[in-house]
């Protein structure tokens, strides 16, 4: 099945790596580094004109990508247990 991350954007559930909430994660030092590391390795995709609020990685055929999403997680999850 497949959820809409923003933007006319919509991923396999199947390659979902993990959804993880903007805030809570960029204030470990490891959270903090992942972003800037995704996004000098060219794998963030925008999916999203709003105030991002989580990014979700996902990883197809070996290739792996970050979209940052305006929805919460907590939507994001809901639309992959209703799938």
């Amino acid at each position: 099945m497949y959820i809409h991350v923003g933007n006319d954007i919509v991923v396999n559930t199947k390659d979902i790596i993990g959804i993880f909430d903007m805030d809570n994660t960029t204030v470990s030092r490891q959270g903090k580094s992942f972003l800037p590391h995704a996004q000098k390795d060219g794998i963030i995709i925008n999916a999203t004109d709003d105030l991002p609020r989580s990014y979700v990685v996902v990883s197809h055929k070996g290739k792996k990508a970050v979209y940052i999403s305006s929805y919460t997680t907590q939507a994001l999850e809901k639309h992959t247990k209703n799938q």
